[in-house]
C-alpha cells in the first residue's frame, strides 16, 4: 500500500461531501471537466470515488478511459478551502444500488454546504439530479495532492501527513 498523501483533516473535508469538479485530458492534451454528482473517500484516504452523469460527461469519461488520468478539486463553498487530487490509473464502473446511500449523503451535505452561500436545497437537488442508470463511479488512488485554496500556497504540494 502506498503512503497516505492526506492528513485526517483533509480526508474529513472530502468525506463530509463538498463541491467536486473532475477533470482529465485527451492524449493530445485537450482538457475535459464536469461537476461530480457525488463523491466518497475511504477512511484512510487511499481510495477516492467520484460519481459522474454519463450523459453529461461523455468526453471526460472517454479521456479518463483512454489516459487513466484524473484530477479532482474538492472545495468548501463557504470558505473556498480547496484540495486537488491527481491520479494516473482511474477505474470506471456503473453505479449500483449500493452507491445510493453515498449519493444521498453527498446530496444532503451539498445542500448544507451550498446553503451557506445562499442557495436553497431545491437548487442543489436540481444541480445534482442524476438517475442511477446514468451514473458512473470513477475510483482512484491519489498519486499527488495539492493545496488549491486561493492565496500564497495555492498550487503547493501538500506536506506528508
Amino acid at each position: 500500500m502506498a503512503a497516505a498523501l492526506l492528513d485526517t483533516d483533509r480526508i474529513a473535508m472530502v468525506a463530509k461531501g463538498v463541491s467536486a469538479i473532475v477533470a482529465s485530458c485527451s492524449a493530445a492534451g485537450q482538457p475535459s471537466l464536469m461537476r461530480a454528482v457525488g463523491s466518497h473517500i475511504s477512511p484512510d484516504g487511499q481510495c477516492a470515488t467520484v460519481f459522474l452523469r454519463r450523459s453529461q460527461s461523455a468526453q471526460l469519461l472517454q479521456d479518463i478511459a483512454d489516459t487513466g488520468q484524473i484530477a479532482v478539486v474538492f472545495s468548501e463553498p463557504a470558505t473556498h478551502r480547496t484540495l486537488q487530487l491527481k491520479a494516473r490509473q482511474a477505474r470506471q464502473r456503473p453505479a449500483t444500488g449500493e452507491d445510493l446511500p453515498l449519493l444521498q449523503a453527498y446530496l444532503r451535505s451539498m445542500q448544507h454546504e451550498v446553503g451557506q452561500v445562499g442557495f436553497g436545497p431545491q437548487y442543489v437537488a436540481a444541480m445534482l439530479a442524476a438517475p442511477l442508470d446514468d451514473v458512473v463511479a470513477v475510483s482512484f488512488t491519489p498519486g499527488a495532492a495539492f493545496d488549491q485554496t486561493p492565496g500564497p500556497r495555492a498550487g503547493a504540494t501538500l506536506p506528508a501527513p
